[in-house]
C-alpha cells in the first residue's frame, strides 16, 4: 500500500470487519474495488441537501491486493465537502509532520470523511517540565532535611566521603546539578524551533519514558562527583540564580506595562476606566498599608535601622514611580505604578522575612522556629510560588527580545520558545538550590525553612531595587530615545 493512503487504509481495513461496509456520501458504501461508489449524478441526488460530497475513484494495488489507493478526492464546493489529499500525499506522504498521526473520521452530517491531523502538543508538555520540576525541588528539600535515614546507603559513594557530602547543602547543590543538566541538555536540543513540524517539536513535547529516564540518571550523576566540583557549581549558581531574577523582573515589568497600555489604548479606555481606576486606586492604597504594616512589624524600636532603611527606601520608590508616571510627558497612569508598587513591597517583605531568626527586629519570624502548621504552609506555598514563577518565565520567550518583531505568527508557528522554556528552568535549578541553602553553602537550614539569611535578605533587596528602576527605565527609555533621534536628525539637517 502506497504511504500516505490513510484513507485506503481504512477503507481495506473496514472491509475485514463483519457488519455492513463502510459508507460515504449519504449512506452509500464504498468497497475495496471501487464498486458501490457514486457518481457525480448520484451524489448530487444525495441525501445531503445542497451540500455535494467529494468525488472519491478507488484502485486496487496491482498484484497484490494488500491494499487500495484513493486517487483524488475533489472538492465539488460547499462548506461540508472533506479535505482533499494533494499530490505528495498520494505519491509519499510528503507534507506529514514528525510524529502526526492522521486519523479517519466518518462525519455523517457533512456527507464526507475528514483527515484530521493530530500532532504532539506542546502547550500539555510544558506542565509535565513543571511537574518534574516541582518533584525536584521537593526531593532537595528531603534530602537536605531527612536525608539522614539515607546516610548508610550513601556512605558507599565515593564522591560523598563519608556521606557528609551529600546531605545538607551540598545534597541540594547535586540535585540542582541534575536538573540543570537535564533542563540544559533539553535547552540545546531544542533552540532555534520554529515550527510545530520540525522533529525537535516531537522531542519536547513526547518521548517521556527516554526524558524520564534521562532525568534520573542525571540526578544520579552528581552524587558520584567529587566535591570541589560541587562547590564549584554552587558558585555558579549565584550567577545562575541572578540572572534568573533578572530575566524574571523582566517578565513582570514587562507584563504590567503592557498591560497598562492595554487597558489605556484607545479601544479600552473608555469601556475599562471605571475598573482601571478601582484597580489603580486599591494597588495604590494597598502598597501604602503594606509599608505601614512592615513598620508596625518589622520596625517596632529605632534600633532596627536596617530594616527602617528598607521600608523608607521602597516607599520612597513608591512615591517616586507614581510621580515618574503621572508626570505630563510620560503620561503611564495609575494603574502601572500601582501594581509595581505592589510586587517591591512583596520584594521587601521577602527580603525581611529572609533575615536570620535570632534578629530581634524580625519578630513574625519567631513561628518559623518550630515545624508547625503555619511554618510548613509557608514552606509548600514557597515552593510552589518557586514552580509557578519559574513556569510563567519560562513562556515568556519575548520579554528579553529588545527589538520588537514585526512579522506576523503563522499557524505552524510553535506557541513559545522551546529554547528560551528549557532554558529558563535550567536557571530555575540553581535558584531554587540558592533558596534552599540561603545562598550560602557553608550555612545549615532549620527545617521547613526557604531562602533564610542575610545573603537571602540582600539578594531580594537588590531585585527589589533593580525592579524600580528597571520600570522607570521601561517607561522613560521611548522619550529619551525620541529626544535623541529628533536631535540627530536636526543635527543632519
Amino acid at each position: 500500500m502506497k504511504p500516505g493512503t490513510a484513507t485506503a487504509a481504512l477503507v481495506h481495513w473496514r472491509s475485514f470487519l463483519p457488519g455492513p461496509p463502510m459508507t460515504l456520501d449519504g449512506g452509500l458504501p464504498v468497497t475495496a474495488d471501487g464498486a458501490g461508489v457514486p457518481t457525480v449524478a448520484e451524489r448530487s441526488g444525495g441525501g445531503c441537501g445542497a451540500r455535494v460530497a467529494p468525488e472519491v475513484v478507488v484502485e486496487r494495488d496491482g498484484g497484490s491486493g494488500a491494499g487500495v489507493t484513493i486517487l483524488a478526492m475533489e472538492r465539488d464546493g460547499g462548506v461540508g465537502a472533506g479535505v482533499a489529499p494533494t499530490a505528495a500525499e498520494s505519491e509519499g506522504g510528503g507534507g506529514r509532520s514528525c510524529g502526526e498521526q492522521c486519523v479517519i473520521r466518518v462525519a455523517e452530517e457533512s456527507c464526507c470523511a475528514r483527515c484530521v491531523c493530530v500532532g504532539p502538543n506542546p502547550m500539555m508538555a510544558r506542565y509535565v517540565y513543571a511537574l518534574i520540576f516541582l518533584v525536584t525541588n521537593l526531593l532537595a528539600w528531603t534530602v537536605r532535611d531527612y536525608g539522614h535515614s539515607a546516610l548508610g546507603e550513601l556512605r558507599r559513594l565515593r564522591g560523598c566521603q563519608g556521606a557528609r557530602y551529600c546531605l545538607g547543602a551540598e545534597g541540594v547543590l547535586r540535585i540542582s546539578l541534575g536538573c540543570f543538566l537535564f533542563f540544559f541538555v533539553m535547552f540545546l536540543s531544542t533552540m532555534k524551533t520554529r515550527k510545530v513540524h520540525d522533529c525537535r517539536n516531537s522531542w519536547h513535547s513526547e518521548w517521556w519514558p527516554v526524558k524520564i529516564v534521562l532525568w534520573m540518571a542525571l540526578t544520579a550523576v552528581p552524587f558520584f562527583a567529587p566535591s570541589p566540583l560541587i562547590q564549584l557549581y554552587g558558585k555558579v549558581a549565584h550567577f545562575g540564580a541572578g540572572a534568573f531574577l533578572v530575566i524574571q523582573l523582566i517578565s513582570v515589568t514587562r507584563f504590567i506595562t503592557w498591560l497598562n497600555d492595554c487597558c489605556r489604548s484607545e479601544l479600552n479606555l473608555k469601556r475599562c476606566h471605571m475598573q482601571v481606576l478601582v484597580v489603580s486606586i486599591v494597588t495604590y492604597v494597598g502598597s501604602i498599608l503594606g509599608i505601614v504594616l512592615m513598620y508596625v512589624w518589622y520596625a517596632p524600636t529605632s534600633a532596627c535601622k536596617l530594616n527602617i532603611l528598607f521600608i523608607t527606601v521602597t516607599l520612597v520608590l513608591v512615591q517616586l514611580m507614581t510621580f515618574v508616571s503621572v508626570n505630563s510627558k510620560v503620561k503611564a497612569g495609575y494603574l502601572a505604578p500601582g501594581l509595581m508598587g505592589i510586587y517591591i513591597v512583596f520584594l521587601c517583605w521577602s527580603a525581611i522575612r529572609s533575615e536570620p531568626h535570632t534578629e530581634i527586629c524580625n519578630r513574625k519570624a519567631e513561628v518559623a522556629t518550630s515545624a508547625d502548621w503555619l511554618n510548613i504552609a509557608s514552606f509548600v506555598i514557597a515552593v510552589i510560588v518557586v514552580v509557578a514563577a519559574t513556569f510563567s518565565t519560562g513562556i515568556d520567550s519575548k520579554c528579553i527580545q529588545f527589538k520588537s518583531a514585526e512579522t506576523e505568527s503563522e499557524d505552524d508557528d510553535i506557541p513559545y520558545g522551546f529554547g528560551f522554556f528549557h532554558f529558563v528552568f535550567a536557571m530555575g535549578a540553581m535558584y531554587f538550590a540558592m533558596l534552599f541553602i540561603g545562598w550560602n553553602a557553608h550555612q545549615e537550614m532549620e527545617k521547613w525553612t526557604i531562602d533564610v539569611g542575610w545573603a537571602s535578605t540582600w539578594v531580594r533587596v537588590g531585585n527589589e531595587w533593580l525592579a524600580a528602576i528597571t520600570y522607570i527605565w521601561m517607561i522613560v527609555a521611548p522619550i529619551v530615545w525620541k529626544r535623541r533621534q529628533v536631535g540627530s536628525s536636526s543635527a543632519c539637517a
